[in-house]
């Protein structure tokens, strides 16, 4: 029987994850320009993977909107969900490893259908204006 996934064990996947996804050269670029204060966002990203592996509320959140005005493609989803298997998979017992992919996978599917479901166009705007 596999330990209990606990905070420490979540705090430690988000940390890892933030600190290769702020060095990896397609997504870093986004990170350095859409988050200032990097101790809030870990404690958000905190809560959202801690409700999910763990249990209990993450106080909602803004997913969606939080993206939609960032300059991401398509590509980006797909290297962050590469990127966070990898560590996942290497962090997580297997069975936390994939429930974790489960919702990493069904978040970013439901943010490429919001904000790329209209060729051409970004979340209501054409591709090329999306400040």
């Amino acid at each position: 029987m596999t330990a209990p996934i606990t905070e420490e064990t979540v705090a430690r996947l988000v940390d890892v994850f933030y600190e290769r996804a702020r060095r990896d050269p397609l997504l870093g670029p986004v990170f350095d320009q859409a988050i200032e204060d990097w101790d809030g966002h870990l404690a958000v990203i905190g809560r959202f993977w801690s409700a999910h592996l763990i249990g209990g509320p993450h106080g909602g959140g803004r997913m969606f909107m939080a993206h939609a005005q960032l300059p991401i493609e398509p590509a980006h989803f797909d290297r962050w969900l590469a990127l966070f298997d990898q560590t996942a998979a290497e962090l997580l017992p297997p069975d936390a490893h994939r429930k974790a992919m489960k919702t990493a996978n069904h978040a970013a599917s439901s943010l490429k259908a919001g904000l790329f479901t209209v060729p051409g166009v970004r979340f209501g705007k054409p591709r090329g204006d999306v400040g």
